[in-house]
């Protein structure tokens, strides 16, 4: 049997998805071993109902199964798929509404920004937790994340942990792909793309039909689109010269020039508090579920090709297929330090997967990388060093932030911030911090 365990697996609508497909494999029927965590009693029990249902619709013959106990979860499992977010929507919505307070308009914030620094010292202590775990009774699995800030966790669990087999995994990059394709009037599968640079902020290196640069095309399409060019995303092309993976409403929080404008944000369409909505959205997502499976009809299953569940497959079958992921630089973007993690194209197959080499970016994405990757390593050393310190200057580095934020302002926020999360936030940064000098 394969052992896949579900960290997280009351995110009922992701778990569906992923197990959708893992089921609809056929080659994999009669070998899937589910097992479900989280530490919700309720949700994990719906998830459970979900995936038993999912399970006997598809005919996939998998043993299906949940705990309560993290680690009696993943023990001897073969892939270890966690879709946690640490605080729920409570710490999310603390996330807007103190910035809010000192000027700071955020749209998903999830990344970097105030928001993607404190989800990421609530998170990176349970994905440590999740490592050590792992090299106790897994150590042979692979930890398939999807949780935010993805810059951060796998980073901080290869560099704290003695586990170091983490991946992690976004839609960003295949949805800009096909975005790209369908303003070129061609089917994705015909595009080569060549695309790197962290999760959020990478961009397509490579964009051609035929060996012909699709690039004039897409300049081509924006210039007779007045629409196109209200989107941050195609801002930042038309500046820096490559698109971007990420949407408009996430990139505009990674800079520092449309969020803290009045004429900007309306001019750009900028979505200020969207996450807010989405996270409202997806409650009522859960209820709707909720309300499917005690109706006792079938489900509608529809397919969604996540990676997951391709990683998987690809790895049990030999079936290999490239899949975008993130993971330790190494050396894979050269003018980037070694020690953060990269989103790079990787082939999978049954020996694992192999990241493939891009080279240098260009030296104008390797800068906006390097702010980027300012706050990420901030944020990561906080936690791993225990030192407030490291909280403040990764906020007073945030570009978005820096762009309203006096220094005393940023630091009096972060120390609000660090008190209303409470037991969310590692113990050693919950210590007042020095009088400044």
């Amino acid at each position: 049997m394969t052992k896949v365990a579900f960290i997280g697996a009351g995110s009922v609508e992701f778990t569906r998805n992923v197990v959708t497909d893992l089921c609809g494999f056929t080659a994999l029927h009669g070998q899937l071993d589910l097992m479900l965590h989280d530490i919700d009693e309720e949700r994990l029990g719906y998830a459970e109902a979900l995936v038993r249902r999912i399970n006997q619709q598809t005919g996939a013959g998998a043993r299906v199964g949940s705990s309560l106990d993290r680690q009696a979860a993943v023990e001897g499992a073969d892939y270890v798929i966690n879709e946690i977010q640490v605080g729920g929507y409570r710490a999310t919505r603390t996330d807007f509404d103190i910035p809010a307070r000192y000027g700071v308009r955020q749209t998903i914030s999830d990344t970097i920004g105030v928001g993607g620094v404190f989800r990421g010292l609530r998170t990176i202590p349970v994905l440590m937790a999740i490592g050590e775990d792992l090299a106790k009774v897994a150590p042979d699995a692979y930890l398939l994340n999807y949780s935010n800030p993805m810059a951060m966790l796998p980073w901080a669990v290869y560099a704290g942990t003695p586990f170091a087999r983490v991946v992690g995994m976004c839609h960003s990059v295949r949805d800009t792909h096909r975005f790209l394709a369908g303003v070129a009037g061609l089917p994705v599968s015909e595009v080569d793309f060549l695309t790197a640079g962290f999760n959020h902020q990478a961009f397509v290196l490579r964009f051609e039909h035929d060996g012909t640069d699709l690039y004039p095309r897409l300049h081509a399409a924006i210039d007779a689109d007045p629409q196109l060019r209200r989107r941050v995303r195609v801002e930042i092309f038309r500046r820096f010269g490559y698109f971007p993976t990420e949407s408009s409403e996430h990139g505009a929080e990674y800079v520092p020039w449309f969020m803290r404008h009045d004429d900007e944000i309306e001019h750009f369409r900028i979505p200020v508090g969207e996450y807010l909505r989405r996270s409202e959205r997806n409650l009522d997502e859960y209820g709707e579920t909720r309300r499917e499976l005690e109706s006792g009809g079938p489900l509608t299953l529809t397919p969604t090709s996540e990676l997951a569940s391709e990683f998987i497959h690809a790895h049990q079958t030999g079936a290999a297929r490239e899949i975008y992921l993130n993971v330790r630089n190494d050396g894979l973007i050269s003018n980037l330090p070694a020690e953060c993690c990269v989103e790079v194209p990787a082939v999978v197959d049954a020996s694992g997967p192999h990241p493939q080499p891009v080279g240098a970016l260009p030296p104008q994405l390797a800068a906006l990388n390097r702010t980027f990757l300012n706050v990420v390593e901030l944020t990561v050393r906080a936690v791993l060093d225990g030192d407030r310190r490291h909280v403040h200057q990764a906020v007073l580095l945030d570009p978005n932030a820096a762009a309203v934020l006096t220094t005393r302002q940023a630091e009096a926020m972060c120390d609000e911030l660090l008190a209303a999360h409470g037991e969310l936030i590692p113990a050693a940064l919950r210590q007042p911090r020095r009088p400044p000098c």
